[in-house]
């Protein structure tokens, strides 16, 4: 931090970020530097043939080239590990060193040139010098081709724009000009944000859908990176750092203590709940189709459902009403182990807003289940990322009722499908006195909640379970409203529940205090950040606030969080007491209904080669009210992680019934 200008441009790299790649190519160099050096002593004698006097200029041009360029790397290298993120100063001269770099690439290119040329002209020559100087021109051009792929991946497309707020630095801030000048860099990186979004999505279809989500995506990226200047790296380092500050903040805290303990009836109503949550999960599961079943069975689940794949089954597809089943009826039919007559419909049409469901009839349940897909291709991704807010109109009388605008769209396309299409009314004249039940999981979750609150005027006892549901889903109101017919299930330190952009405004907050207040180069948080991920340690071990004796080691201009701030954006306050003020675009979103947390007991382990154990409990809103940092903040988003943690759970409370509820002492009361 900041990005690097070079060329009169900002690039999507920092001044400490040279140390793992500056380090990688002078081992190269050194060892290539070494074999040239000992293939030119050891045969310069055989080099009596034709062409022999210009392979050994080759060589010894080549050996002082490399010299130079080690001396060159081993600078740059040594000045990448000065300073910290925040205080640039001492890496000042990295620009000019650079520069030399690049400028040594133009005689190696020469060279490589000249050494394919000359070696064409010289076979008669020893094979060995032959072998070894053909090798040095192909790492030669490796090399440079590595440069060229590496100057793409660092290439910010706002760079030039971006290079005035560097040069004109901090007092840029205040200026008037400056609001005008920060708008026109928001507008283009929309743009250039849109751009990428539209080739990462290119196999989608380009239809209206899509496009308004292209255009809510960018806008979405565009808002939460324009008001920083960090580099990837320093997004890395400061998740590293929040990780540890975490652990540590979380080891310093006193055990919660609750003089009274829940009562009897929420204990059995949490155990129905969760037996209800483990029979749903299944159909919730079922959803994704084969491969969530090939993935959860990868030794059997092939030959299970293998024969569905080919075989024909008119009659029976024409009773389930689907399309595009493929191989997914038959992985569908071994996850709820139910038969093929017990289903209504099932579609796996797949586009933006319009996700793939499921209608069965649970005779162990006695109620009609409709289950949502969760996210799994890239317009599914889409419909996340389309995070602003809409209006719904739900026919009762509630204020604010906004959600999750991608989310509502797809509810409002189940809506359809089951209320215009028939496809309930066909599921009722079947089973007039079923219920019914809404289930779905990850961005299925969100959906499934949203169409319970659609549906509850028309079916009074709906219910809906959310498994690892999306945090920015619902409004307040809307929140309260659904938490009576709706229960959520979230596993350990899962991202997804915490995820909404209130709470990724928060996290970049927190990354910018960390990194603003930390003391450490960033080679070493990333180095230490690595080996605490994967083994663990004191997090002690690494301070990330300042002592009072290195204060005046970072003295330089950059030094704090507002040095990491473009401009100061309305929602970011420097007050850690203060609450963040969303834009207007995006207010803050809840999950939906009563929340049950499974908890895994005892510190998190990194390994994944024993059997957590995990207390549930009702839990708040507000216990998820910012993103946790961990190893497992995305592997206890798994479908069938949730399903193996929900499994232990459920059958240890049966088991342990005469026992006091786990965890019990520190039950949250809802």
């Amino acid at each position: 931090m900041p990005g690097m200008v070079l060329f009169g441009r900002r690039w999507a790299i920092a001044s400490d970020d040279l140390v793992f790649p500056g380090l990688f190519e002078l081992c190269l160099r050194v060892l290539w530097w070494i074999g040239i050096l000992t293939l030119y002593l050891r045969h310069r004698g055989k080099l009596d043939c034709a062409g022999g006097v210009l392979l050994s200029s080759y060589m010894i041009v080549l050996i002082v080239l490399l010299a130079v360029i080690i001396c060159t790397l081993s600078a740059i290298v040594y000045v990448s590990m000065k300073g910290t993120i925040c205080n640039p100063g001492p890496r000042k001269s990295m620009a000019k060193l650079l520069y030399i770099r690049l400028a040594l690439f133009l005689p190696e290119m020469v060279w490589a040139c000249l050494g394919a040329a000359w070696i064409a002209d010289s076979f008669q020559c020893d094979k060995i010098v032959v072998s070894g100087i053909i090798a040095t021109v192909v790492i030669s051009w490796i090399i440079l081709g590595s440069t060229v792929v590496t100057i793409i991946i660092v290439f910010d497309p706002l760079g030039g724009k971006a290079a005035r707020y560097s040069s004109a630095g901090p007092s840029l801030l205040d200026n008037p000009e400056s609001s005008q000048f920060f708008s026109g860099l928001r507008t283009a990186a929309t743009s250039v944000w849109e751009t990428r979004i539209k080739l990462l999505c290119c196999c989608v279809e380009q239809d209206d859908r899509a496009r308004v989500a292209f255009s809510s995506t960018a806008e979405l990226f565009s808002t939460y990176f324009s008001d920083t200047d960090l580099v990837p790296s320093d997004l890395a380092a400061g998740l590293t750092l929040l990780h540890q500050q975490q652990d540590s903040i979380k080891n310093q805290e006193p055990e919660e203590v609750v003089s009274h303990s829940p009562g009897s009836s929420q204990e059995d109503d949490l155990d129905a709940e969760l037996e209800n949550c483990r029979h749903y999960m299944h159909f919730a599961a079922a959803a994704y189709g084969w491969p969530l079943y090939i993935y959860r069975n990868p030794f059997t689940g092939l030959c299970r459902i293998g024969g569905d794949c080919c075989r024909s089954r008119t009659t029976e597809y024409d009773l389930v009403g689907g399309d595009q089943l493929n191989c997914h009826f038959g992985s569908i039919l071994q996850t709820t182990g139910l038969q093929y007559r017990d289903f209504i419909h099932i579609s796996f049409h797949d586009k933006v807003y319009e996700l793939p469901f499921i209608v069965a009839l649970d005779h162990k349940k006695e109620c009609v289940v409709v289950a949502v897909r969760g996210t799994m291709s890239l317009q599914d991704i889409l419909t996340d990322l389309s995070a602003e807010s809409e209006t719904l109109d739900i026919g009762c009388e509630l204020q604010d009722c906004s959600a999750h605008k991608g989310i509502s769209q797809a509810a409002r396309y189940l809506y359809r499908r089951l209320i215009s299409d028939g496809i309930l009314s066909q599921a009722f004249s079947i089973a007039p006195e079923y219920r019914l039940v809404i289930v779905g999981h990850s961005l299925g979750a969100g959906a499934a909640a949203l169409l319970a609150i659609m549906l509850r005027n028309t079916y009074p006892l709906v219910r809906c379970y959310a498994f690892s549901p999306p945090r920015g889903l619902l409004s307040k109101s809307l929140y309260e409203y659904s938490k009576k017919f709706t229960v959520s299930l979230v596993l350990g330190k899962d991202v997804i529940p915490r995820l909404s952009v209130t709470n990724m405004e928060d996290l970049k907050k927190r990354i910018l205090r960390v990194i603003a207040h930390c003391n450490k180069p960033k080679y070493k948080i990333l180095l230490r950040g690595c080996w605490y991920g994967l083994f663990g340690g004191n997090p002690d071990d690494l301070p990330t606030e300042l002592d009072g004796g290195n204060h005046q080691d970072l003295a330089q201009p950059l030094l704090g969080e507002q040095s990491l701030l473009t401009h100061r954006s309305p929602e970011y306050s420097f007050s850690s007491d203060s609450p963040l003020e969303s834009p207007t675009k995006y207010p803050p979103l809840y999950p939906p209904g009563r929340i049950i947390h499974l908890e895994e007991e005892g510190p998190s382990r990194r390994c994944s080669c024993y059997t957590a154990q995990y207390t549930a409990k009702w839990s708040h809103e507000s216990k998820f009210s910012k993103i946790l940092i961990g190893p497992k903040m995305l592997t206890d988003h798994m479908p069938d992680i949730l399903m193996k943690a929900l499994d232990r759970v459920v059958s240890d409370r049966a088991v342990c019934v005469s026992c006091p509820a786990p965890g019990g002492s520190n039950v949250d009361m809802v």
